[in-house]
């Protein structure tokens, strides 16, 4: 029972991250229409480039810790949003304008250049940072074992848990999101009704990639790395993740993401690791297809 519980709080760190990137990610999704696995190469280069400063603040700047990590968290998330800004404006943008499946194959080439971009930036080097923040904390004793989550885990799972609530209110409570709402609904009856559907097309985009980088600098600082391999990857386990709750409800893709992580998390515990993604993208695929409805996407 025990490990159960502890198996079950070493979910919530996973279970945040997804239900973080699912929102993201459903929020682009409801303006594009289609998949777009671009999302992950965001998360990944936000946590890249951040690897990349710290580096170089502590190696050719002599900063001390706190100040080097400070500079790699704001240089990933600023490259983060220059990149999702540029290919939301100058590349999704007029792709959508002319063929809206053609932004399928213009993300796929967006993953390609942002890792390969990230990994000679890093000279394909593996950058790991120094154990942030582990001290426990102990939240019971059953059996001589303890239960507990360290400090970076509690603080990454309520950072992306807030931002999730935060993006939630926005979308209900604002203007804006009441502008996404009718953008994702019917962009052609939004511009009769004069709602600048491009403007609303590259700033979802641009939220996304907020997310997007967050994320992927809190998941970063977590688990100390982020990978090369991990762009394509995560671009599509998102999409495969969001579909859990729905991709037109992010609140909804969100709560089907986490329900994801906390399944991950229980296969890795109780089985072989090595298995673990098949599994998941298997059961995945399955329950997509068993759900799969015939419906007009314009």
């Amino acid at each position: 029972m025990a490990y159960l519980l502890q198996q079950l709080l070493n979910a919530v760190p996973v279970a945040s991250l997804y239900a973080c990137l699912a929102f993201g990610y459903a929020i682009a999704f409801g303006v594009t229409r289609r998949p777009d696995i671009s999302f992950g190469a965001l998360v990944a280069l936000a946590g890249q480039i951040c690897l990349l400063f710290v580096d170089y603040g502590w190696g050719r700047l002599y900063l001390i810790l706190p100040a080097a990590l400070l500079l790699g968290v704001l240089a990933g998330f600023v490259y983060a949003l220059m990149v999702g800004w540029t290919s939301a404006r100058y590349v999704m943008l007029p792709l959508h304008r002319r063929s809206a499946n053609s932004v399928i194959v213009a993300s796929l080439g967006l993953v390609i250049l942002i890792s390969e971009g990230a990994r000679l930036a890093l000279d394909t080097r593996s950058l790991w940072l120094p154990p942030l923040w582990q001290g426990q904390i102990v939240l019971a004793e059953m059996d001589g074992f303890t239960i507990g989550f360290s400090a970076i885990q509690l603080i990454h799972s309520a950072l992306l848990v807030a931002l999730v609530l935060a993006g939630q209110l926005i979308l209900t409570r604002s203007r804006a999101g009441r502008l996404w709402q009718s953008v994702c609904q019917d962009a052609f009856a939004a511009r009769l009704l004069g709602v600048d559907a491009d403007r609303v097309f590259v700033v979802s985009l641009l939220a996304s990639a907020t997310l997007a980088a967050l994320a992927g600098l809190s998941a970063t600082l977590l688990y100390g790395t982020m990978d090369f391999g991990m762009g394509l990857m995560l671009g599509f386990k998102v999409v495969l993740i969001a579909a859990a709750g729905g991709y037109f409800r992010p609140v909804h893709s969100a709560i089907g993401a986490a329900g994801i992580g906390f399944a991950e998390t229980l296969c890795s515990a109780y089985g072989p690791m090595i298995w673990r993604d098949a599994v998941i993208m298997a059961a995945l695929v399955f329950l997509l297809v068993l759900s799969r409805r015939e419906r007009i996407i314009p």
